[in-house]
């Protein structure tokens, strides 16, 4: 059943008009397994009527707990066919974590990978009414449906009420440093800042629901984005990708050398990164090993530090590849893009333009001159708020000149040329003698070392200034620089109050399946492992 004449601006129309343009194109990939674009319709379709027998409707919260795979693209579109919501249920969650995630998001369904059944059945709550298990190679033991058997029991008919641009996506933030919140959108909102509703580049708005979907008789993108589907880049990444006809290449895990292979295999041409955690071990593996790359046409980095040093490697290595920098977040979506050029050194994270409906704010929520730090704010388009918390809701936004903004927590500073160079979340700014230190900044630094292969910057106690910068690193192999080695190193980098007074020398820095990085932690193994100033302490 088809409906006409309404502009609904939503995820799942938006996919159909595709299917209906270009049914026989492949649209996503994933090892072995593809499918064409009827063919992800029929199966979405059935999983939805599935979904719809066991108690799934309107408004309804349905868990996506697993790695990236076609069936997890699936499920997110029958929850949506159904204007029910997919929620993003993160992989490497324990039974705690999945227990607070079921309860807090009120999830009455569920699909989940074999192999994390035993952990599905220890945190199941009474709210979760319907379980659907992906198999796997695993062989573990589990409770509910298998999902293909689900698949056969639902016809394959799009035979469902209409939907509106009203209808509800959440996406569940990573929770580094405090528990996972949702973060509650309308879908048109959320399709405008971030599933090409503007345009990224140029700032034009689509009026046409049928825009994207007939930019696919034209041409058609292979799209690779790497970082798990848990996290909104990659999401929006393959929504963006399902609207406008093109071609989606997964890989369940991250390996830099699997990732050129599926490069090469399937001659994908955008490849999406999250920052240094996957730029540099990529860049890494391309320089020991030859792959062919010639189907690359952009590599995009978004939501993490992607430092000088590391885009100057790759700017050498694929001199013809056109390397973007961008900043966003779960609350504000897309916020700016820059072009990456070689030799450019700058303090902080990326620098990127805004656009128009973004700013930065000082405390009293006015906009900041050029070369003043403040808060960067985003009006327009903008999120609902966070799901059942009226007090997180509360802060997250503000007033600007009578126009509403939402202020995720990012501190930025305008340049002169009125780029911005994002800084890092306010809530890990290092407070050292009333000297505000940014990590993200210390961190590029840092990492420009040549020993150094990755690094979180924290702040911890100092009897003098409060805090004092500290640094865990995780050397090169073979490697072990000293604290006073870096100490020179950074110095010709940034301003000697910022560098690091307190080093730790780890096997393997954590960070999030997205390669966010996981500062909770990094404090964690601070206080475990005490140091003084100026001392290193070696940890194995």
């Amino acid at each position: 059943m088809f409906y006409f004449g309404v502009v609904t601006f939503n995820i799942a129309d938006l996919v159909e008009h595709a299917v209906d343009v270009v049914p026989e194109r492949i649209a996503a990939i994933c090892g072995e397994r593809r499918v064409t674009y009827s063919e992800l319709e029929q199966r979405a379709n059935r999983l939805a009527h599935h979904l719809a027998a066991n108690g799934v409707g309107c408004g309804s919260h349905v868990g996506v707990y697993s790695r990236n795979s076609i069936q997890a693209v699936e499920t997110m579109l029958a929850a949506y066919k159904l204007r029910a919501v997919a929620v993003n249920v993160n992989y490497r969650y324990v039974a705690g974590e999945l227990r607070y995630i079921f309860d807090d998001a009120d999830l009455v369904a569920l699909v989940h990978e074999r192999r994390n059944a035993g952990k599905v059945a220890a945190a199941r709550t009474g709210k979760l009414k319907h379980v659907i298990v992906v198999d796997d190679e695993s062989g573990a033991d589990y409770e509910g449906c298998e999902y293909e058997t689900a698949l056969t029991g639902g016809h394959p008919d799009r035979d469902f009420e209409p939907r509106s641009p009203d209808d509800t996506y959440i996406l569940y933030t990573g929770g580094t440093t405090g528990n996972p919140k949702g973060v509650v959108w309308r879908q048109e909102d959320v399709w405008r800042v971030l599933g090409g509703g503007i345009d990224f580049m140029t700032g034009a708005r689509i009026e046409d629901e049928w825009q994207q979907a007939n930019t696919g008789l034209r041409y058609s993108l292979v799209r690779f984005p790497i970082p798990p589907l848990i996290h909104g880049a990659t999401q929006w990444a393959t929504f963006q990708s399902l609207f406008s006809g093109g071609t989606i290449v997964f890989v369940p895990q991250f390996d830099a050398h699997e990732v050129w292979r599926t490069i090469e295999q399937h001659k994908a041409q955008v490849i999406l990164i999250t920052g240094d955690a996957m730029a540099r071990p990529m860049i890494e593996a391309l320089q020991e090993r030859e792959y062919d790359t010639s189907s690359v046409v952009a590599i995009a980095s978004t939501a993490a530090l992607f430092s000088p040093s590391v885009k100057d490697q790759y700017l050498a290595t694929l001199p013809n590849v056109v390397i973007t920098d961008s900043i966003g977040s779960s609350e504000a979506g897309f916020s700016g893009l820059s072009i990456v050029q070689k030799g450019i050194e700058h303090r902080g994270g990326p620098r990127v333009k805004i656009d128009a409906d973004n700013t930065v704010i000082d405390e009293d929520n006015r906009p900041v001159e050029a070369g003043v730090v403040g808060r960067l704010a985003r009006g327009g388009h903008i999120p609902l708020g966070y799901y059942k918390d009226e007090v997180k809701t509360k802060s997250l936004f503000v007033e600007v000149d009578g126009k509403r903004y939402v202020v995720p927590g990012d501190f930025a500073r305008v340049e002169e040329d009125g780029t911005v160079t994002l800084l890092g979340r306010g809530n890990m700014c290092v407070n050292s003698g009333g000297e505000k230190i940014f990590p993200e900044e210390v961190e590029g630094a840092l990492k420009s070392h040549p020993d150094v292969f990755d690094a979180l910057v924290i702040g911890v106690p100092d009897e003098r200034f409060g805090q004092r910068v500290a640094a865990v690193v995780q050397p090169r192999d073979g490697r072990t620089p000293t604290l006073s080695e870096l100490d020179e190193h950074a110095r010709t980098k940034i301003a000697g109050y910022k560098v690091p007074r307190s080093l730790w020398l780890v096997d393997e820095i954590k960070r999030s399946p997205s390669g966010k990085p996981d500062y909770r932690w990094a404090l964690a193994h601070a206080q475990e492992n005490e140091a003084t100033e100026h001392t290193t302490v070696v940890v194995k």
